[in-house]
């Protein structure tokens, strides 16, 4: 399915299930806090600020569901796992990701946000094995790869690999600031929606 990538509007920000979204397929965009969700979103979209990026990280406690040319949803999931939050705030945000997963709407594709500069955390894994077990389909897209020499962008890429083999999931390095990755990402994302 062909995407006006101009057509694009922020439909809702849902802060309880009774607002979640189910009339289009869905891209589901979710990682640790600050990995660089938000920016991969405008840079996809080819937007400035549509995705609200903050300074502060763990500040999005929403899910921001983007109409995409009348044809599917982005949804972007709260950052998961920033220490400064609160237990009491963690909880509920956990549990506000998991009425969205049990939410039955058509999930199609889910882009699994890391950092590329970092070791994956268990969180990380933690949510391949969720989408996996769950069979939504899912990409790693590995952010942040300007900021590293084209060699730590390949090993790091091949460490990540390893990582995620169970479902020989497909890692692609990402840069917002470059656009490194972004075609590749929407052809996946494209491909899910067809």
């Amino acid at each position: 399915m062909e995407l006006n990538l101009n057509n694009v509007s922020l439909k809702i920000s849902a802060v309880k299930k009774s607002q979640f979204l189910s009339d289009l397929p869905q891209i589901v965009f979710c990682g640790r806090s600050n990995v660089g969700k938000s920016s991969m979103i405008n840079r996809l979209l080819n937007r400035k600020s549509l995705a609200r990026t903050s300074a502060k990280p763990g500040k999005t406690a929403t899910i921001n569901f983007y109409d995409i040319d009348g044809k599917a949803y982005f949804v972007d999931l709260p950052g998961y796992g920033y220490a400064k939050v609160s237990y009491e705030e963690k909880r509920r945000w956990s549990i506000f990701m998991e009425d969205y997963f049990r939410f039955n709407c058509d999930k199609r594709l889910a882009v699994s946000v890391v950092d590329l500069r970092h070791d994956v955390s268990d969180l990380d894994i933690d949510m391949g094995r969720y989408l996996y077990d769950a069979g939504i389909p899912f990409v790693v897209a590995a952010t942040k790869a300007d900021k590293l020499s084209k060699t730590a962008v390949q090993k790091n890429l091949e460490q990540l690999r390893r990582v995620y083999d169970f479902e020989n999931a497909v890692v692609i390095a990402f840069s917002s600031q470059t656009g490194q990755g972004r075609e590749e990402i929407l052809s996946h994302i494209e491909a899910a929606l067809s």
